[in-house]
Parts: structure tokens; sequence; C-alpha cells
């Protein structure tokens, strides 16, 4: 196709060299580009001026969303917590034991909460004030210099926990069984 149309652009060459522009139009379009340009002056670009009170808002909110950023960044680098095993591996053992042994003894005395739940709540009183100490020392333990004196006192803590608390299954099963007794005295009576 691209033969045909060379061929035919040969052929009639002379019809195409007739179609010339004018020699002057390139002047009328000099002059109208001139004229043009003295009606709309070239215009100085003008600095865009801002409002102090734009710039502080912007200033505002850049510091919010860098004090937003940089309490994330903090929130996220807590210490995860001591290793007590660090600190001293038997007294690790040994809070991992007491802490074993308390959990079996309130799933117990739970139980109690269903069938006497004033009892419960009184006993659960004592617990929550020696828990609320415990967590106290865990806290404590992250920033002391004598994080052995402290695990040791944590140790201690777990220790009348679960002697309050083997006081108190005690004193739940006399209740019981005393209650047994009597109401075998009453059957036999």
């Amino acid at each position: 196709m691209s033969k045909r149309l060379e061929d035919f652009i040969s052929n009639n060459r002379e019809e195409f060299d007739d179609l010339e522009p004018r020699a002057d139009i390139w002047n009328n379009i000099a002059k109208e580009l001139d004229a043009w340009e003295e009606v709309q002056p070239l215009k100085k670009r003008e600095a865009k001026t801002f409002s102090l009170a734009f710039v502080l808002k912007v200033a505002a909110s850049v510091i919010v969303v860098m004090g937003l950023g940089f309490g994330l960044y903090l929130k996220s680098q807590k210490p995860a917590g001591v290793d007590l095993a660090d600190i001293n591996p038997t007294y690790a053992k040994q809070q991992v034991h007491y802490a074993s042994v308390i959990e079996g003894q309130r799933t117990r005395l739970k139980l109690v909460a269903k069938f006497d739940p004033q009892l419960y709540k009184e006993f659960n009183a004592e617990l929550i004030k020696m828990d609320a100490n415990y967590k106290k020392l865990n806290i404590d333990l992250a920033t002391s210099p004598n994080q052995e004196r402290v695990l040791r006192a944590m140790i201690r803590n777990l220790q009348i926990q679960t002697e309050v608390l083997n006081q108190q299954l005690n004193v739940i099963e006399q209740f019981n069984q005393s209650k047994k007794d009597h109401q075998n005295e009453n059957k036999d009576i």
C-alpha cells in the first residue's frame, strides 16, 4: 500500500506544488504575536504569602502527629518484663510452683461461691489484697537495684497466699463436716 501512495504522489507532484502558502503569512503571524505581547505585558510571578494563623495551624498539627507517633513508639518499647530465671533459677521454680498451687486452691474456693456467696466474698477480699501486693512487687522488680530481695518478697507473698487459702479451705471443710454431722444427728433423732 505504501508503494501505491508513493507512486500517486510522484505522479501528481505538480498538483501538490501549486498549493503553497502565501509569502506574507509568517509576517502576519509575527505581527499578531507582537500585538498580543503589547496588550498583555509579562507578568511577574507573585510570591505566595501565608497568614500567621495558617502557619501556626500547620505547625500545631505537625507537633500533634509527631507527639502521637512518639507516644506509640514509647508504648511499643515497654520492657517485656523481667525473667525470674535470670535473677535466681531456684526462686523462679518456686514462684511457678506456688502460682500453680494458688490457682488450684482458688478454683476449689470458687466452688464455695455457689453454696455460700457471703463466705466466698469475705475470703476473696483478703486474697485480693495479697494479690495487689504481689502485683506491686512484680512492678517494682523491674526497677529495683536488689531484684533478688524483691523476688524473695514475691515468693513469701505467694507462700502466705497459699497458707491463707489452705486455712480457708480447711474452714470450709470443717463447716461442711459439721453441717453433715448436724444433719446426721437430725436424721438419727
